[in-house]
């Protein structure tokens, strides 16, 4: 087995689940999440650099999963006004089955524009710093404040009030639900 394909079958096998949550709380679609991570994998590996350490990889992974989700989102939000005529319900017991306050954050999610819920999501999932987050989206720390205040504007315009949610002296965006 090459070297690549190692590396590939162990980061699937040891992190996918996780990569597919996180690709998951971007999108709100399980398919969709599936989707993302696969296409992240083939990004990833089709590179011709020598990817060894799954640590390592799962950070161009994650990268490759945001970088899609933000890619294509216009091309999802077509297909989501169409495919009711193609889809069917199903039935299913698993983790999109959630409580209702989970629920109402993916709704309340749902509601952001690509680069708010982007930030929303590596600052609380990721647990990146404001820094970081500009880092990983190539903008300004300030751009990302903004993004961050005005996702938590609308956040709690679905939600009711979020407890301390405010930049630190840290530029850490911290919130507590009631």
């Amino acid at each position: 087995m090459a070297d690549w394909a190692g590396a590939l079958d162990t980061l699937v096998r040891d992190r996918g689940t996780a990569l597919t949550r996180y690709a998951y709380l971007l999108c709100s679609d399980p398919r969709e999440a599936e989707d993302l991570v696969q296409d992240a994998l083939v990004k990833t590996f089709s590179r011709s650099r020598a990817l060894r350490d799954p640590g390592a990889i799962e950070g161009y992974v994650r990268q490759a999963i945001l970088t899609t989700y933000l890619d294509g989102f216009r091309r999802r939000r077509r297909w989501a006004a169409i495919r009711h005529l193609t889809a069917r319900d199903e039935v299913g017991s698993g983790p999109e089955r959630t409580t209702a306050q989970r629920l109402d954050v993916m709704v309340a999610l749902d509601e952001l524009p690509p680069r708010e819920r982007a930030c929303v999501v590596l600052r609380f999932y990721e647990d990146l710093t404001v820094p970081e987050i500009a880092t990983r989206l190539d903008l300004a720390a300030g751009t990302v404040k903004r993004y961050l205040s005005d996702a938590m504007r609308r956040l709690e315009a679905h939600l009711g009030p979020l407890a301390g949610a405010e930049l630190d002296d840290h530029a850490m965006l911290t919130v507590t639900r009631h």
